[in-house]
């Protein structure tokens, strides 16, 4: 028999039962029955639940050992009493009855408990992460990883792309997040940086003449932490593809994650053609560029119901000012002022004076922005969101580009409250047109406003004769669940169109030259028309997961201060690997 196991802990069934086993894993928990001892002994495949009594051999030391000490077992595979049989284990059919037992390894007390799932501070949970993951949720989770990046790269493979690996140690980029710079030992005072993205890399590969890439990327960004972004590493599907249109991207894109939400969504319904809704259309309906389609609430402009209206407020906002608009955001099922009254105390705690209302009882509206405009308006606004008895509806005035993030709150916290929001499904949808410049208020100057190497829509004429804040670019995001799990976009592969998209954007040909001169030369011999999107593989698994947090689906994560407490990261070094980097540490004032 093997040295330490003749079965794992998940395999051994009532056809086992009469033969002899030898398991080994860790003690789960043990449970002593008035002289009979239960032992759940657990490994990476499951638990099996093994027994000693007086008579057993192994009954002394087996009444010494204590959770998650790793233990050997010997013993016979016994059918269970029907009326303790575990429907919920795999191996709950059989027990092992324990004739022999050593200890592989005794466990000192533990900082943070394995069996169960209690509520534990997060910086012990890091700090002992190895134990940790030993817990059935985490555990879980980690293994659904694993098989979803099979099947990722599996369908890409199956719809021909070939995966190919780019570098890790690359030269700062000016765009996106802050790098993560390496000092170069051998050339003193210049620096690497690790990828935020293989972006440059993967389409350096399809002018090389290579097509349809792929690799699962590991991407590095030195920036603040939150529930959806993991701070300093995180990893991607990174997909490009030559001679492809933004239409063909999506053909790809969209069978890869329906296929394997599908596959991991445990039953539940999936988007089957994502519907592709244009970024300013996005920002009207749902005041987010990455919505949530699960909850029903559109919201609508009704401007022109308050024009000249009695609710002076309004009024006076829209006389003052050309661009102000008031926006309409219907709450079916809000009709009563205890709740009008709590989403008005939500929106001053986020810092606005209120949200205006109206409910909707017996026929008629009520509440003070009723009273104010007339039942003629009221009736109006009501028919145009088709609100009903019961129902409310709440407003906010203003410029658009302003208050849109802050209406797309209050739809998100409407719809929760109100329990509009189907939990039990998987929403997809492509946000399509984006601008592809914005005003950069804090440096007062035109910027990009999404990738810098994306194909401005209508070309270099575009950039000629147009506004640039009124260009639209071939830029997309897919979005699942109000999660945005990537952007992408058509390359521009022009050297003329990128020197005069990044002209408008404040680069001279000096700094073009020095921070993206690679590409710039690429595009002069020969470059493919191509595009791609680079899914992240985190979220992917977050939401197949359910789960609201990064860290609950990384094996080893940083926590928000983007530490690693576990092995101590960031660390100090010594003088002498200083003294070889030519770097001398300045502390901070």
């Amino acid at each position: 028999m093997h040295a330490y196991r003749s079965h794992t802990c998940g395999q051994l069934r009532e056809a086992d039962v009469g033969t002899t086993a030898r398991l080994s894993g860790w003690v789960h928990r043990v449970r002593d029955h008035g002289g009979l001892l239960f032992i759940d002994l657990r490994d990476h495949y499951g638990i099996t639940q093994c027994v000693a009594d007086p008579d057993s051999p192994a009954f002394r030391l087996a009444e010494t050992v204590r959770s998650e000490w790793v233990i050997r077992v010997d013993g016979e595979v016994r059918r269970r009493p029907p009326e303790t049989v575990n429907a919920n284990l795999a191996t709950g059919a059989i027990e092992v009855f324990i004739t022999a037992i050593e200890v592989l390894s005794a466990a000192a007390e533990l900082p943070l408990p394995v069996f169960g799932e209690p509520d534990y501070p997060e910086e012990i949970r890091l700090k002992y992460r190895f134990l940790d993951l030993r817990r059935e949720r985490l555990h879980r989770n980690i293994v659904k990883r694993s098989a979803i990046i099979s099947s990722l790269r599996r369908r890409m493979i199956e719809s021909g792309f070939t995966e190919f690996q780019t570098p890790i140690l690359t030269a700062s980029s000016p765009e996106g997040a802050r790098d993560f710079l390496v000092p170069s030992r051998l050339h003193p005072g210049k620096f690497y940086a690790l990828p935020q993205a293989p972006q440059q890399f993967k389409q350096l590969t399809m002018i090389a003449g290579f097509d349809r890439y792929f690799q699962i990327a590991p991407c590095f960004r030195d920036e603040d932490a939150r529930a959806d972004r993991s701070p300093g590493e995180f990893y991607q599907l990174d997909i490009e593809m030559s001679f492809v249109t933004q239409d063909d991207v999506f053909a790809a894109v969209e069978p890869v994650l329906r296929g394997v939400f599908e596959e991991f969504a445990d039953g539940k319904p999936v988007t089957q053609s994502f519907p592709r809704i244009p970024y300013a259309e996005a920002m009207r309906k749902y005041g987010s560029d990455k919505p949530d389609l699960r909850n029903p609430i559109v919201m609508e402009a009704v401007s022109e119901h308050f024009r000249g209206s009695g609710f002076k407020v309004f009024a006076n906002i829209l006389a003052s000012d050309p661009d102000a608009e008031v926006w309409a955001i219907p709450a079916p099922g809000g009709g009563n002022r205890a709740f009008c009254d709590r989403m008005n105390t939500w929106a001053q705690g986020e810092g606005q004076p209120g949200l205006g209302y109206i409910f909707f009882r017996e026929g008629e509206g009520a509440g003070p922005v009723a009273k104010n405009i007339g039942p003629e308006r009221t009736a109006a606004i009501r028919a145009q969101l088709r609100l009903g008895d019961g129902d409310a509806v709440f407003f906010v005035a203003g410029k658009p580009k302003l208050f849109a993030a802050f209406a797309g709150n209050a739809r998100r916290k409407i719809g929760e409250d109100l329990g509009l929001i189907d939990k039990d499904r998987f929403e997809f949808c492509w946000i399509v047109d984006f601008p592809m410049f914005e005003w950069n208020e804090d440096e007062k100057k035109i910027d990009f406003s999404h990738n810098p190497f994306s194909m401005p829509q209508g070309g270099l004429e575009a950039l000629e004769t147009k506004d640039p804040l009124e260009i639209l670019a071939y830029q997309y995001d897919v979005v699942c669940n109000g999660i945005e799990l990537s952007s992408g976009a058509i390359r521009n592969h022009k050297p003329e169109i990128m020197r005069k998209a990044f002209a408008i954007a404040g680069y001279g040909e000096d700094v073009l030259e020095a921070k993206f001169g690679g590409m710039l030369r690429a595009l002069q011999y020969g470059a493919p028309p191509h595009g791609g999107i680079a899914p992240g593989v985190d979220r992917i698994v977050m939401l197949l997961c359910g789960e609201e947090n990064l860290r609950q689906v990384v094996m080893f994560p940083m926590n928000q201060q983007a530490q690693d407490l576990m092995l101590g990261a960031p660390s100090e070094v010594s003088a002498k690997q200083l003294r070889e980097l030519h770097i001398r540490v300045v502390p901070p004032a």
